[in-house]
Parts: structure tokens; C-alpha cells; sequence
């Protein structure tokens, strides 16, 4: 399990990240680039912005918890992550490779 708590510590551990409110959620954006994550207090839910490839293999993990957000956001790489029950390991693994999806330049 990944409490908001320890989720918003996470994301702010990487360097030039700065926490918006974004809609209903609370986003988190390297400066100067675009949002890597975004946080669903009401669900206690991540959405992060993966490469499609690390899309898939994240989605085999956790019975169904961490999947493809239903829409073209998620033909883009945004996945959800239930954070009630993924671990924190895993969490983070996410968060570095959406991290670094942003910060490095990648093809299309």
C-alpha cells in the first residue's frame, strides 16, 4: 500500500518537481517539461505517464490494480495505479521511469 502521504514524498524527491492542483487532482511536473504524475485524493489513485511499452509490463503487476487509463490519454501512455494496493517498490519504480519519460528527450 502507498499512502498520499508517501506518494507526494516520492514525486518530490526528483529534482525541479514542482506539486499543481490539476482539476480534481493534485499534478506533478518537472519545471519546464510537462506533468509525470498526477494524484486522486478521493481514490487514493496515481495516473503517471509511461512509455507504452513500460505501460504493459507495469499493467501485468497487481491483479488488475495498475491499468491502462480508458480513453486517449491512455493510447498515450497515462496509467493508473491503485494505491491502496500497489506497493511502494513498484510505485516508485513507476515514478522513476515516468520521470525520466519527461525530463529525457525519447522518440514518438
Amino acid at each position: 500500500m502507498t499512502t498520499k502521504e508517501t506518494f507526494f514524498e516520492l514525486c518530490l524527491s526528483f529534482p525541479e518537481v514542482e506539486q499543481k492542483p490539476h482539476f480534481e487532482r493534485t499534478a506533478f511536473k518537472v519545471k519546464g517539461k510537462r506533468i509525470f504524475a498526477s494524484y486522486l485524493e478521493s481514490e487514493n489513485s496515481a495516473n503517471m505517464f509511461l512509455p507504452v511499452l513500460d505501460q504493459m509490463t507495469f499493467s501485468e503487476y497487481e491483479g488488475g490494480n495498475i491499468y491502462r487509463v480508458p480513453n486517449k490519454w491512455g493510447d498515450q501512455g497515462w496509467t493508473t495505479f491503485e494505491l491502496d494496493t500497489v506497493p511502494e517498490k513498484l510505485v516508485l519504480d513507476a515514478l522513476n521511469t515516468a520521470y525520466n519519460h519527461v525530463v529525457k528527450p525519447h522518440k514518438k
